[in-house]
């Protein structure tokens, strides 16, 4: 299942034809998009190609003095495993990786839906270089399985990305959610996350290539507050501090699709305010997808080891739609028809 931000009925926004241009940075901040700051923990990655590589500096070493170990060179084509893969941005993803010329190997709780996007998949691209199996990431001997799944089938995995997680399809406040919609939310996307990164870790460690992890974030990793979906962005907070720059060999990144027209998303879809937000800021996950993979698959192609935070909706994107839609109507009744 794809990781989504998601806006809730509980915002408590204006309705959309009562904001002022100049409120509207007011209400967005209510909303997981980010600051048009950039974050002083990651590199943000500019557009593919538009940066110039600095000459690379000469290493002198004596006969006397033992030279570190380098990971292999990562070229393409790439090894990609994407766990939450059989639909939304997940399944996107993995065909867009697909369309580069990398191999791919999928997985989700629900072996029907792993079969069926396999199927689809290999329909669509007209190749054979995607694996799937089922795993719930929640369950430690699963990702383990999983591990060893890739190890005999694509030998290493370069690039994981943690994109399984939940909000049990669920928009109430924290003092009327269920105790199985904790549960769910909880398990998945914190200590599910926790278990794909540790073995993740652990099996890159060892690959001469090296390996490098990137985990979505959502609604709630900045911070800002998620009332009716309050354990969902608790969840999502979390994200930001599995860092782990230090880990020898791997590199650990963060992924934000921003706002994706998938079903978590869209059962949410039942005030003014959401419909109109939806309207104005959300995308299909096919276009956000053209939009990471290239962005992705650049980092182990420049021989980059910093932790990388690559944006789909930044905060400038989001303004200027939102100033579009008050000046001109853009993207009124987009998705979703407007009261």
């Amino acid at each position: 299942m794809a990781t989504t931000t998601v806006i809730s009925s509980s915002l408590h926004l204006p309705t959309p034809t009562s904001l002022r241009p100049s409120q509207s940075l007011y209400y967005l901040s209510l909303l997981h998009l980010p600051s048009l700051q950039k974050s002083h923990r990651y590199r943000h990655l500019s557009p593919v190609g538009s940066r110039q590589k600095s000459p690379t500096p000469l290493l002198r070493v004596s006969a006397q003095e033992n030279p570190v170990k380098k990971p292999e060179p990562m070229v393409p084509p790439y090894n990609v495993l994407i766990t939450g893969s059989t639909k939304g941005i997940g399944y996107a993803l993995a065909k867009e990786f697909l369309k580069a010329g990398d191999k791919v190997l999928i997985c989700s709780r629900s072996a029907e839906g792993v079969e069926s996007a396999l199927q689809s998949l290999r329909e669509e691209i007209g190749v054979q270089h995607v694996w799937g199996t089922t795993c719930d990431v929640r369950v430690g001997n699963d990702v383990k399985n999983l591990v060893a799944f890739a190890q005999k089938n694509l030998k290493y995995i370069d690039i994981w990305i943690n994109n399984a997680g939940s909000n049990a399809y669920s928009h109430k406040p924290l003092a009327e959610a269920s105790d199985e919609d904790l549960i769910e939310v909880v398990t998945t996307n914190t200590l599910g996350l926790m278990i794909c990164c540790r073995e993740a870790i652990n099996m890159m460690l060892n690959q001469p290539r090296g390996g490098h992890i990137f985990n979505i974030d959502g609604a709630g990793s900045d911070g800002r507050p998620t009332p009716r979906f309050a354990a969902y962005g608790a969840t999502k907070r979390s994200v930001a501090e599995l860092r782990m720059q230090e880990v020898k060999n791997v590199v650990v990144h963060n992924l934000s699709p921003g706002m994706v027209t998938t079903d978590l998303l869209m059962s949410g879809a039942n005030t003014k305010q959401a419909k109109f937000f939806i309207n104005v800021l959300a995308e299909p996950a096919e276009e956000v997808a053209k939009y990471l993979v290239p962005n992705i698959r650049s980092i182990p192609a420049n021989g980059s080891t910093k932790p990388t935070y690559i944006r789909f909706l930044t905060g400038l994107k989001a303004y200027s739609q939102i100033f579009s839609r008050f000046a001109f109507g853009a993207r009124r009744n987009r998705y979703v028809l407007e009261d």
